[in-house]
């Protein structure tokens, strides 16, 4: 019965027309293909300093020039990641079913940039050229979901910036944020990391708003 079947079952797939063959393997791949990886990069720019969404007034920043961030090799992919601090501290995991757009470096750069542009202020790059133009450089070092316990988490970025005219390093200074997961999940954690990574360009900004730049 076993082998008149297994018979049966190869005449049905040779009777078939190409195009039903296909479609057939088609539908097979579709149901063994797992779900495609849910994306997320860090949302709109919140509101800040206005009586809807109080906060700091930024200061509009003469024009500066902004280099590419930098991170650690690991960080350098759009991968999620998280930290299970009270099981093992020292191992950064990845979500395999969640990711970003875009490498952190990526996205906060865009960020940054949007918040300077939103304050008023004039952002350049490296190449284009100008002369006497302060240049921001920013190594990120953290930039994590860490978990303390299966359902408490935070978001925590950290990063050291410094300004530079010409080869001459005008100021630095080392910024850390971290803000509550509402959710044990990437969901949770991309949300976190959002939150942290605004609050930390909020401070970069008020503090370049210190220095002379001109």
């Amino acid at each position: 019965m076993i082998k008149f079947s297994m018979y049966a079952a190869r005449v049905a797939v040779k009777s078939l027309t190409p195009f039903a063959l296909a479609a057939l393997l088609s539908a097979c791949a579709a149901v063994s293909r797992p779900d495609s990886p849910a994306l997320y990069d860090l949302g709109p720019l919140r509101s800040t300093g206005s009586a809807t969404a109080p906060g700091p007034a930024l200061p509009a920043l003469p024009p500066i020039s902004v280099a590419e961030i930098g991170v650690p090799n690991w960080l350098d992919r759009p991968t999620i990641f998280y930290r299970l601090e009270y099981a093992n501290g020292q191992q950064p995991r990845p979500y395999t079913q969640a990711r970003w757009t875009m490498p952190p470096a990526q996205l906060l750069q865009q960020h940054l940039k949007a918040r300077i542009a939103q304050a008023g202020g004039a952002v350049l790059s490296p190449t284009d050229g100008a002369n006497n133009v302060p240049v921001l450089r920013i190594e990120v070092d953290t930039f994590i979901q860490n978990f303390t316990s299966p359902e408490q988490s935070t978001g925590k970025v950290g990063m050291r910036a410094s300004v530079f005219k010409g080869r001459s390093l005008l100021a630095q200074r080392s910024f850390h944020r971290e803000a509550p997961a509402p959710s044990a999940n990437a969901d949770g954690g991309v949300r976190a990391l959002a939150a942290a990574s605004d609050a930390v360009i909020v401070d970069t900004m008020m503090w370049l708003g210190t220095l002379d730049l001109k």
